[in-house]
C-alpha cells in the first residue's frame, strides 16, 4: 500500500485528492494539511510514501517547500497545481527542483487524467523513473534537463565533486575506496553513520593512511581539491551548497534514521546547478541514502554501489539498486576507479593514450 499526504490550502481540494486517489486499490491517503508547516508536521508524524503539493499556499509558497523538502528529508512529490499548466518556466523548474512529476488540477468528468494521476502516484511510491507529466511542457522540461545532463557529463569527464555515504562496515570500506585517490583528488564529502565525538578519529586516521588530506567537516568552510571531508557524527547533517563549493552544517531531525543521514546530504548535491557528481553508498543497515542517490542519478550524476560480496551489510546498497538509483554496482576494490572514471580518461587522452 502506498501511503499518501495530500498537501494543499483548499480543503474542498484535499477532499478532491483523497476520494480520487483512496478510489485506487494501492493508494491510502494517510493525511493532509493545508499549509508546508502543517506539511512538515504530519511528514514527521506519518511518515508518507509520496507527498502531492500545491504550489499557491500561505505562508511559503510551494516551490520554496519543494526544495526544503528535497534537502532536509528527500522523498517523492508529485505537484499539483493548476499552475503548472499556464507556465513552462514553472513546470521546469519543479522538476528542477526534485519533485516526481508536475501535473495539473484534475477534473472529474477526465476520466483518462484521474488514471494517469493515480498511474503517477502509485510510480512515485514504487521508486519508479522521475519527471513524469500530462502535458507537452513538462516533457519540454524533462527533454532538456536529460540534454544539459549529458552535455555536462561529457564536457567535463572527471567529476568535480565526490560524495560517498556508508555505515556498517563502512570504515573499513571508506578505507578502501580512498587508498587509490591521489593527493590532488576532487572534493569529497563522507557521511558514515557514526555517533558523536567519533568522526573526528575517523578522520585523523585517515588522514595518516591515505593520499588526500582527511578531516571533519566544519560549517561553512570551502570545499577544496585533494581534501576529504567527514561529516561531524550525531549532531547536524552535512550539505553542500553552491555556487562554490560550500560544507554546511545544519540543525535537523533524523532522517531516515539518521543524522547526519546520506540522503540529506546526496540531496543537497542533487540540487547544485552546473556541477558534475559522482557518487557511492556503500556497505550499511537500512536504506539511507538510496533517495539522495536516486535524485543524483537523476540530474546526470554518476552513481555506483557496493556490491553484495563485498558488503558487510548489503542493506543500504540494495536499496539503491532497488530504487534504480545505481547505475553501477561493483566490488569494493572497483568503485574508487568508476568514482574517478573521467578523471583518468582525461589524463590518458593528455598523454596520447
Amino acid at each position: 500500500m502506498i501511503r499518501v499526504l495530500v498537501v494543499d490550502d483548499s480543503p474542498m481540494m484535499q477532499r478532491l485528492l483523497s476520494t480520487i486517489l483512496d478510489a485506487d486499490p494501492e493508494i491510502e491517503v494517510i493525511g493532509t494539511a493545508g499549509d508546508p508547516y502543517e506539511a512538515r508536521a504530519r511528514i514527521k508524524e506519518l511518515d508518507p510514501d509520496v507527498v502531492t503539493l500545491d504550489l499557491e499556499m500561505p505562508n511559503m509558497n510551494g516551490i520554496d517547500f519543494l526544495h526544503k523538502i528535497m534537502q532536509l528529508r528527500p522523498m517523492p512529490v508529485v505537484v499539483i497545481s493548476s499552475h503548472v499548466e499556464q507556465s513552462e518556466a514553472i513546470a521546469r523548474e519543479v522538476l528542477e527542483a526534485g519533485a516526481h512529476a508536475c501535473l495539473p488540477k484534475p477534473k472529474l468528468d477526465d476520466e483518462a487524467s484521474l488514471l494517469a494521476m493515480r498511474r503517477i502516484v502509485r510510480q512515485a511510491g514504487r521508486g519508479g523513473p522521475p519527471m513524469e507529466s500530462m502535458n507537452g511542457a513538462h516533457r519540454s522540461a524533462t527533454g532538456m534537463r536529460s540534454s544539459q545532463s549529458g552535455h555536462d557529463a561529457a564536457s567535463r569527464g572527471r567529476p568535480e565533486l565526490v560524495a560517498i555515504g556508508a555505515s556498517t562496515g563502512g570504515i573499513e570500506a571508506i578505507s578502501e575506496v580512498l587508498s587509490t585517490f591521489s593527493a590532488d583528488c576532487p572534493p569529497t564529502v563522507i557521511v558514515q553513520h557514526l555517533p558523536a565525538g567519533f568522526s573526528r578519529n575517523l578522520a585523523d586516521r585517515l588522514n595518516r593512511l591515505v593520499k588526500p588530506a582527511v578531516r571533519e567537516a566544519a560549517d561553512g568552510e570551502p570545499l577544496a581539491p585533494g581534501t576529504v571531508y567527514i561529516a561531524p557524527g550525531g549532531e547536524r547533517h552535512l550539505v553542500v551548497s553552491g555556487p562554490a563549493l560550500k560544507g554546511r552544517l545544519i540543525a535537523g531531525d533524523p532522517v531516515s534514521g539518521h543524522r547526519p543521514s546520506i540522503d540529506v546530504l546526496f540531496g543537497s548535491i542533487a540540487q547544485l546547478k552546473g556541477v558534475s557528481v559522482a557518487a557511492a553508498l556503500l556497505t550499511g543497515m537500512g536504506s539511507d541514502g538510496a533517495r539522495g542517490m536516486y535524485r543524483i542519478r537523476s540530474n546526470g550524476g554518476r552513481t555506483v554501489s557496493q556490491d553484495e560480496a563485498t558488503s558487510l551489510i548489503f542493506g543500504m546498497p540494495k536499496a539503491a539498486v532497488e530504487l534504480g538509483a545505481a547505475a553501477e554496482v561493483l566490488p569494493i576494490t572497483r568503485i574508487a576507479g568508476a568514482l574517478l572514471a573521467g578523471r583518468k580518461n582525461i589524463e590518458n587522452e593528455g598523454s596520447g593514450q
